[in-house]
């Protein structure tokens, strides 16, 4: 294979390999930042492949990984709970949700949705050249780029209108920037525009932990000391969520002329 289907080979084989370290790291409790490095290269692999969702060869990971990113989400933000009550020398409520977070990674590493997105990627390689034989990836980059290009609408219109909704946000950035990583050559955004996505993407996911903590505050009554700390830091995040939206759009505004 030449070109543009290689280099997808290639970099779907080493987000193969991440993922199976962060597997062995999790198995091992070697450090704390193994879920956080899954669920990255997850999110890495979604972007290299959505452009391509049409393509029998790409359903079934994209699938697979999807699920796995439901699944691990919600441990995600328990995790990062739990740090920031470490940080804050709240020993007692830390302590109670790392037990929960040992059955979380148990759980996940013995999951039905790891072992499905491992499987199909052990399979993807074969399904990846049996399309390049048969003619199916005959306008690769086309479609890459049209895709590509129908996310930078998607997310300049929502980052125009007035009443944008942060968590809707925060996905198409997401996605943007990661399709950007992956497709630099494609994404139409250069290294400004890039950066201006890491920025608002930083500042909406600290926006988003303020915001699901007190959500969880409503429920586990034990966090509720935290609460006012919590508004008023929701208050700013949501500050300079806003900053950083700005810029996004203007930045935008600029490049989509």
């Amino acid at each position: 294979m030449q070109g543009l289907a290689e280099d997808l080979l290639t970099q779907l084989l080493r987000l193969q390999i991440r993922l199976l370290a962060c597997r062995e790291r999790l198995l091992a409790a070697t450090d704390g930042e193994a879920l956080h490095d899954l669920r990255i290269a997850l999110r890495q692999l979604r972007s290299l492949l959505r452009p391509l969702q049409q393509l029998p060869a790409c359903a079934e990971v994209l699938q697979r990984a999807a699920e796995l990113g439901r699944l691990s989400g919600p441990l995600r933000d328990l995790e990062v709970l739990t740090a920031y009550l470490q940080a804050q020398g709240l020993q007692q409520l830390a302590q109670s949700r790392q037990t929960l977070l040992r059955q979380g990674y148990v759980a996940l590493l013995s999951s039905q949705q790891l072992d499905r997105l491992l499987a199909a990627l052990d399979a993807w390689p074969a399904l990846w050249r049996r399309a390049e034989s048969a003619g199916e990836l005959a306008g690769l980059k086309k479609r890459i780029s049209r895709r590509l290009g129908k996310q930078r609408r998607q997310l300049l219109q929502a980052l125009a209108d007035p009443a944008h909704d942060r968590h809707r946000l925060r996905l198409l950035i997401k996605r943007l920037r990661y399709a950007g990583e992956a497709y630099p050559a494609l994404a139409g955004s250069g290294g400004d525009s890039l950066g201006r996505l890491k920025q608002a993407q930083a500042a909406l996911g600290d926006w988003h932990d303020h915001w699901q903590w007190l959500a969880r505050a409503e429920s586990e009554l034990d966090l509720q000391p935290c609460v006012p700390a919590w508004r008023q830091a929701l208050q700013a995040a949501e500050q300079q969520a806003d900053q950083a939206l700005e810029k996004l759009l203007e930045e935008f505004s600029i490049v989509n002329r």
